[in-house]
């Protein structure tokens, strides 16, 4: 397993889930490949967005269904300042990994994270796990617990 990929078990870990990364051959760096090399619906397999806020310069993560088209004015509104997309090199630095395998959690630094409230809907969503090859399964409400983030409407 790649050292990003065993970084994010050991969270999962610390934490107390029994999730499991699992390296897939395919791709899984958008939500759409994840879900075709998951064999799981596009909605299920979750994104990981990073923002940067505008006043703050703080990290703003975004958990958001794979389906959904995040509209950062919904976000920006529950962060309280306007947002920015973060570039790759902000992204590393802040969490600890590359764009295509931001997981919610093991982070570089702390962050806000938001969680898109579709995901709710599901028994199980699939996350990225620090590589674009990486990914893991758990339950919404554990994905709440893991991350501490805050379940809004962000389509």
């Amino acid at each position: 397993m790649r050292k990003s990929a065993k970084a994010v078990q050991a969270a999962l870990d610390a934490a107390g889930l029994a999730c499991e990364v699992v390296e897939l051959p395919a791709s899984t760096r958008s939500a759409r490949e994840a879900a075709e090399a998951i064999g799981c619906s596009v909605a299920q397999s979750d994104k990981s967005i990073v923002f940067r806020g505008a006043e703050s310069g703080e990290a703003v993560l975004v958990v958001a269904s794979g389906a959904n088209r995040i509209d950062a004015a919904k976000v920006a509104a529950h962060a309280g300042e306007a947002l920015a997309k973060a570039g790759g090199d902000f992204v590393r630095e802040r969490t600890g990994f590359a764009i295509g395998g931001v997981p919610p959690c093991g982070h570089a630094h702390p962050q806000r994270i938001f969680i898109d409230r579709d995901l709710l809907a599901f028994d199980d969503v699939w996350a990225a796990a620090g590589t674009p090859h990486a990914v893991f399964r758990l339950r919404p409400s554990e994905l709440e617990a893991l991350t501490g983030g805050r379940v809004i409407e962000v389509s």
